[in-house]
């Protein structure tokens, strides 16, 4: 099986009233596609950062009131799961698509990642390119714009990985819906090729040691 691309019904989920309802709508329509982006960029992924992947799918099975207003396909190095490490992501919300990487709350490791993001902010601003997206919020879609952002803004989110128990960020671009919605299969995937590609040198820092 290959992806086959999205359809204005993936992005549809997250108009559906109820937990229940979105869920089974999610699992009909939009997981089946994550699942298999999942499995088809895992190799490439593992070669981009030189150790197996493995993709996990979001179940939202924690909830169980709100229904989820977004969705997604996550690879770590771990088998387990990936919200304890840094990890890159393609999933929706009913407005766009979006491929990224990132670190969240639960991980150890963000306290690292946010000393090596002021080390090398300069290095970090040239290497991606303008319309990239910022997000200190992962549950928030509205991000921060890299080429309209001050050193300000990169220190902000830079303390808060280090110095508060909720802090985080993601990085990456945008695919509003209805390009999405036009993009050959194949294109979208290369698509996130290109990103992870770009992406990666962030996703080798988070590793690196703190000098």
């Amino acid at each position: 099986m290959q992806f086959v691309g999205f359809q204005e019904a993936d992005f549809d989920v997250f108009a559906v009233e109820g937990l229940e309802p979105r869920m089974e709508r999610l699992k009909a329509t939009l997981r089946p596609k994550l699942q298999q982006l999942g499995e088809d960029l895992a190799p490439t992924l593992s070669e981009l950062t030189g150790e197996e992947m493995f993709a996990h799918v979001a179940k939202h099975a924690r909830r169980v009131t709100n229904p989820p207003k977004d969705s997604w396909v996550a690879w770590s190095k771990s088998p387990r799961g990936y919200k304890m490490f840094p990890h890159f992501q393609i999933g929706a919300w009913y407005t766009h698509a979006f491929i990224q990487w990132g670190i969240i709350y639960e991980s150890q490791m963000k306290g690292n990642f946010g000393e090596k993001l002021m080390n090398h902010l300069t290095e970090v601003r040239a290497s991606l390119p303008g319309h990239y997206h910022w997000y200190p919020d992962h549950t928030n879609p509205n991000g921060l714009v890299h080429a309209e952002m001050t050193d300000a803004d990169f220190e902000r989110i830079a303390t808060r990985l280090t110095k508060q128990k909720n802090g985080e960020v993601m990085v990456g671009i945008v695919v509003p819906r209805e390009e999405a919605v036009r993009m050959d299969p194949a294109d979208f995937e290369r698509l996130a090729v290109e990103t992870f590609q770009t992406l990666t040198p962030l996703y080798r820092l988070a590793f690196s040691q703190v000098e």
